[in-house]
Formats: C-alpha cells, sequence, structure tokens
C-alpha cells in the first residue's frame, strides 16, 4: 500500500479545494493515485470547489468579533456581491470572526480550528459552502488586537447586519477612564480611521520603503522646477511634515471637527491608542471588469452594441 504523505495530502487539497480529512480518505480510497483520488472527489460532491477556485473573489464582508479586551477582523471573499446577502454566507463569515478570538490571526490555524457547532473544521465548512453557494469563496485574511487594561472597539461601515459589513475597524485603546467612555472614542477613532485610510499609528510606524520612495519623488519634483540642492532639502522636509499628516493617525486632522489632530483629542479624553486595524472589502485584489452585454453576444455569435 502506498503511504498517504502530507505532501499528497497538500496537492490533492490544493487541485479540489476540499478538506483535509476528506483527501486523506480519497488517497487511501485510490492507493495513492491522485487522479483516482479526485474522481472519488467529485463522485462525492466534495471536489465542488476545484472548478471554481481560480475565479476572482473579491466582494464578500468584512466580519468582526469582541470579547473582554480583545477584537478579532475577518475578510472572506466571494465572487458576487449577491452573496454578501446569503443568510449562510453571513454566518459563517460571523462565525470564523468568533473563531480567530481564540485561533489568532494565522489563517492556517483557523481553517484547521473546529467550525462552531460541528465535528469538522472551518476548512471544510468553507469548502462546504463552496459546493452549496455555487461561488469561490476564500478566507483571505485576520486580525485581531488586544489589551491588558483598556478596550478593543470595533466600527463596521456600510453594516448588512451588526458585526458585518464592507468596511472594518479596530481599536486599542488603553486608559484610566471608564470602559463605556473608551468603547466610545474607540469607536469614534474607528470612524475617523475608516474614513482617513491611515497607514501608520505614529511617525515611527511609517514603512522605511513608503518614506524614502516619498522623498525621492519629491525632490524630483522640486528639482523640475530648477531649485537649488539647498532649497531642495528644506522643500522636501516640509512636504514630508504635509506627508505624515496625511498616512500618520496621530497626525491627521481628526474628521469629527475638521480641526483637532487625533494625537491632542486621544491626550484630552485620557485614552492611548494602543493599535488599529482597517480592512477594506476587495482592497489590493484585481477585481475583473467584464462587459457582461459582451459576454453574452459573443457566447451567442452576435455583436454587441
Amino acid at each position: 500500500m502506498v503511504e498517504i504523505t502530507a505532501a499528497l495530502v497538500k496537492e490533492l487539497r490544493e487541485r479540489t479545494g476540499a478538506g483535509i480529512s476528506d483527501c486523506k480518505k480519497a488517497l487511501v480510497e485510490a492507493d495513492g493515485d491522485a487522479e483516482k483520488a479526485i474522481d472519488w472527489l467529485r463522485k462525492k460532491g466534495l471536489a465542488a470547489a476545484a472548478k471554481k477556485s481560480g475565479r476572482v473573489a473579491a466582494e464578500g464582508l468584512i466580519g468582526v468579533a469582541t470579547a473582554p479586551g480583545a477584537a478579532a477582523m475577518v475578510e472572506v471573499n466571494a465572487e458576487t456581491d449577491f452573496v454578501s446577502r446569503n443568510e449562510k454566507f453571513q454566518a459563517f463569515v460571523a462565525q470564523v470572526a468568533q473563531v480567530a478570538l481564540s485561533a489568532g490571526e494565522d489563517l492556517d490555524a483557523i481553517r484547521a480550528a473546529t467550525y462552531p457547532g460541528t465535528s469538522h473544521s472551518v476548512g471544510e465548512e468553507l469548502t462546504n459552502l463552496v459546493a452549496t453557494i455555487g461561488e469561490n469563496l476564500t478566507l483571505r485574511r485576520a486580525r485581531v488586537l488586544k489589551v491588558a487594561s483598556g478596550v478593543v472597539a470595533t466600527y463596521v461601515h456600510s453594516a448588512v447586519k451588526p458585526g458585518l459589513g464592507k468596511i472594518g475597524v479596530l481599536a486599542a485603546i488603553a486608559g484610566e477612564s471608564e470602559l463605556a467612555a473608551l468603547e466610545k472614542l474607540g469607536r469614534q477613532v474607528g470612524m475617523h480611521v475608516a474614513a482617513a485610510r491611515p497607514d501608520a499609528l505614529d511617525i515611527t510606524d511609517v514603512a522605511p520603503e513608503a518614506l524614502e520612495r516619498e522623498k525621492t519623488v519629491l525632490a524630483e519634483q522640486a528639482r523640475a522646477s530648477g531649485k537649488p540642492e539647498a532649497i531642495i532639502a528644506k522643500m522636501v522636509e516640509g512636504r514630508i511634515r504635509k506627508y505624515y499628516e496625511e498616512v500618520v493617525l496621530l497626525e491627521q486632522v481628526w474628521v469629527h471637527d475638521g480641526e483637532s489632530r487625533v494625537r491632542a483629542v486621544l491626550q484630552k479624553a485620557g485614552g492611548t491608542l494602543l493599535g488599529f486595524a482597517r480592512f477594506q472589502l476587495g482592497e489590493g485584489v484585481a477585481k475583473r471588469n467584464d462587459d457582461f452585454a459582451a459576454e453574452v453576444a459573443a457566447a451567442s455569435g452576435v455583436a454587441a452594441r
């Protein structure tokens, strides 16, 4: 009998989208023959995700879940916005966010965790959901923030249900204020982050490569205007301060009043922002922009107008 190695199981899983246990069982039934194992999975209806795994999935939902001193946020993608209104999909995203609270941010750990109320894994539940809904679905990313003393507030924009929407924000805030006050402050920070889209918490958190790239662009712009090098250095220094005001959360203007700096607002409220995370559905995913009329015309052999 052929040894069923982890590598064989992994390869079959990647080719079919079926769960780990199903892939292992299929390989055992097929005596290690991958092609026969695929046929076995297809016959059982467990390889339904295979044909869909290559499709672009940039829709779906952001889900958040909270616990005392912690919060988790996940993004689960689908191919069409229609799926975000599917109750089974909504329930899955909400449950995965809950799982992330204990499993952490690692996607493999989340997929391997037991899906609540079942004896199978999150990954297997996702595969079953693909077969049920008929679209490629992917668990794209997760983030978990925790505080020893304080709150991790959440904010969801364009919510379809509590904790489910198109943009999600986590804000970890420590302070001596009452938890309710910190929660309110954290929600306001979340709304600000959703609107202002900062890249970093503080100036020291700005990625060095991003800063150097900005300095290079600003310097070239100044040279193009014919300024001498001594003046260029000062111009770049001044413009970098403006750059920080655009991308650094604590340096941004508070969207709620249009004049205060976020740093000053937090200091006045007695809160310390320890970290934040912002997920926008589908950001960074290359979306298809098909012309549906042209697609139908091509299929029917008629030129689109």
